[in-house]
């Protein structure tokens, strides 16, 4: 679950939102002013911030400015507050916050507010870690080996090499030609064997075989 750092001033506000994040899972860090905030984001980088607005020594808005101003501001905030205006709420978004919470906050409102911001997050972090993928020199992976396959008539020392470099459909038609030449090959053009060896039905290999244009004399006049 996610490491959540609340920051109010008001020891019951914090108790009770320790206690209903608790119960979710979620780890809690408390500050009780902009000071102890300041440590905790120096020490480490919450997942999410569930920060007062009025608190004595300096206020949610300038903490989140300064964060901001910083380069701190990296995780999502949600912003507190009983008295706020709306131009207080809106400036608060307006510099980064992704949410705002009226108290007395409810149950409810919490855990959906909670639940949306640490969802935004993940989905940040997912596109950023796609631009960056994006933005990385590409790497040339070596060659993928060629399959080598025994040209038909040719002996054991003549090898085949499939041209992968094309679509899947006729690299498959290529492939299994020269499967069905090197077993009509090495069984004489006999089509009893090479139907026992390919574990095909008769009807079925010659109808395979006239699809893929494989000359069925060719082997048996050599022989």
């Amino acid at each position: 679950m996610a490491n959540i750092l609340v920051v109010d001033d008001e020891l019951g506000i914090r108790d009770l939102l320790s206690e209903i994040l608790n119960d979710e899972g979620h780890t809690v860090e408390l500050a009780e002013n902009a000071a102890q905030a300041r440590e905790i984001r120096g020490r480490i980088r919450p997942d999410l911030v569930l920060l007062d607005i009025w608190m004595p020594d300096t206020d949610g808005v300038t903490l989140l400015k300064e964060w901001s101003a910083t380069g701190l501001l990296t995780m999502p905030v949600i912003m507190m507050s009983g008295h706020a205006t709306i131009d207080t709420a809106v400036d608060a978004i307006r510099i980064g916050a992704q949410a705002f919470l009226e108290k007395p906050i409810t149950l409810q409102k919490l855990l959906k507010a909670v639940e949306q911001g640490l969802a935004r997050e993940q989905v940040r972090q997912a596109v950023a870690a796609h631009q960056e993928a994006m933005r990385a020199p590409a790497v040339t992976a070596p060659a993928a080996e060629q399959p080598v396959v025994p040209e038909p008539d040719a002996g054991p020392a003549v090898s085949q090499i499939f041209d992968l470099d094309r679509p899947l459909r006729d690299a498959r038609d290529a492939f299994e030609k020269a499967y069905f030449e090197f077993h009509l090959s090495n069984e004489g053009g006999s089509m009893t064997r090479v139907a026992e060896k390919t574990g095909l039905e008769r009807t079925h290999l010659y109808r395979k075989l006239k699809q893929l244009g494989v000359d069925v004399t060719r082997n048996k006049r050599s022989n």
